[in-house]
């Protein structure tokens, strides 16, 4: 990648990152612009991938030093992305600035997840710092409309995929979950706390004791956000995993909301969606279908 000459005169980009693959493609996108960026990577959570930009490792509870950090690199923008495991709060040693800033952190964990990382986005507001999607920054992590493999899909499975998306609205409005699986027109699977490759697991299992019963390759794994999400921090995601279990499951394909769900590994998820001959497919929910998001973190 041959990156463009940095611009000093415009705000650092940090990137707080978590594992997998999409703080390095953020890094990337954000090179590739001209913007100056620094990494603060999560220890035990971020791959060492990251050490290709400037970086700093940070350990959970180091909220002093990771605001030293960020007011020493001029950091403006803040991409809070990639995946992290629940940390054991045993073995935390927190610095001062986490002491100083307790309160706020005891209540940020009232509420469900939605809540806690809107108050997430908030906390560093509060701070004077822009939190930013890592979609605003590397485009590419997000599917415009239409097909995206080789795989078209039928007629019936295009209505199951019609009918998923239904049942998706449903569930976010509700809170429930962000993925449906959709077989002969009907929703048979909906995915609750347990996530969507529970759900997925869940389907195959089905199967396999005669509960669902189809031939070949049939029905639709459907994902979407759910209106209330801050998708700058909590984008819904798919990847060549998520092929993997949707092929050996038996079903026929997946659809994604447009602009709304993550594809990590993009190139690696298409040539696996091909490979399986599956179909991958985006489709855009109607803007009047999804709610607005009421404001309810203090």
């Amino acid at each position: 990648m041959t990156s463009a000459p940095l611009d000093p005169s415009r705000p650092t980009l940090g990137i707080i990152a978590g594992g997998g693959a999409v703080p390095v493609t953020v890094a990337d996108a954000a090179a590739e612009a001209g913007r100056p960026v620094v990494v603060f990577a999560i220890r035990g959570e971020a791959s060492p991938s990251v050490e290709s930009y400037p970086h700093h490792w940070i350990r959970w509870g180091e909220i002093g030093r990771l605001f030293d950090l960020m007011v020493r690199e001029k950091v403006g923008d803040l991409v809070i992305c990639g995946s992290v495991t629940r940390p054991d709060f045993t073995s935390i040693r927190v610095d001062l600035g986490a002491v100083l800033s307790l309160p706020k952190i005891l209540s940020l964990m009232v509420g469900g997840d939605d809540t806690v990382l809107r108050g997430v986005v908030r906390f560093f507001e509060d701070r004077g710092y822009t939190v930013v999607g890592a979609h605003e920054v590397a485009p590419l992590l997000v599917a415009d409309v239409g097909q995206l493999g080789q795989v078209r899909p039928t007629a019936a499975q295009s209505l199951d995929v019609a009918k998923g998306f239904e049942a998706a609205r449903v569930l976010g409005t509700l809170d429930i979950g962000q993925a449906v699986v959709a077989l002969n027109g009907r929703v048979v699977g909906v995915e609750g706390v347990e996530g969507t490759d529970e759900l997925i697991a869940r389907i195959a299992d089905l199967r396999a004791r005669g509960r669902l019963k189809w031939s070949g390759r049939e029905g639709v794994l459907v994902k979407a956000a759910k209106p209330q999400q801050d998708l700058r921090v909590d984008m819904p995601t798919i990847g060549p995993r998520t092929v993997q279990a949707v092929a050996a499951a038996g079903l026929a394909g997946l659809a994604v909301e447009t602009g709304r769900v993550m594809i990590v590994d993009r190139a690696e998820t298409i040539a696996a969606a091909d490979k399986a001959k599956l179909f991958l497919v985006s489709e855009r929910l109607d803007p009047a279908s999804v709610a607005p998001v009421a404001e309810d973190v203090p």
